[in-house]
């Protein structure tokens, strides 16, 4: 569980991202959304350049299955849609964290 730890911290800040953030934010609020995607992007790119396990290549499903209860709290079965788009943001910044820590590795 210790050596876990760096990735349970990420994902406790992205489930706060995904059922609180949303309280503060209006119901038709699109950069909410917005704010989310980019959240999302920074914190895979951070778990892709700092995690050397290899539980970090499930972190994109796992974003996208955590997402789907919350379009049941906050939204409507419209934004199910956004489960697909946080699979793919999540998926673009591992791969860019993952070249930001070769890159690292090589100096």
């Amino acid at each position: 569980m210790k050596k876990y730890l760096k990735e349970i911290l990420i994902l406790l800040i992205q489930l706060f991202m995904f059922y609180v953030f949303p309280l503060f934010a209006g119901p038709t609020d699109v950069m909410g959304m917005i704010v989310l995607l980019l959240a999302t992007l920074l914190l895979s790119i951070l778990i892709g350049s700092i995690s050397n396990l290899k539980v970090k290549y499930l972190y994109p499903i796992i974003i996208a299955i955590t997402f789907v209860p919350s379009v049941f709290i906050y939204y409507n079965e419209t934004a199910l849609i956004h489960s697909l788009w946080y699979l793919a943001v999540s998926s673009f910044g591992l791969i860019i964290g993952m070249v930001i820590h070769k890159l690292i590795l090589k100096k």
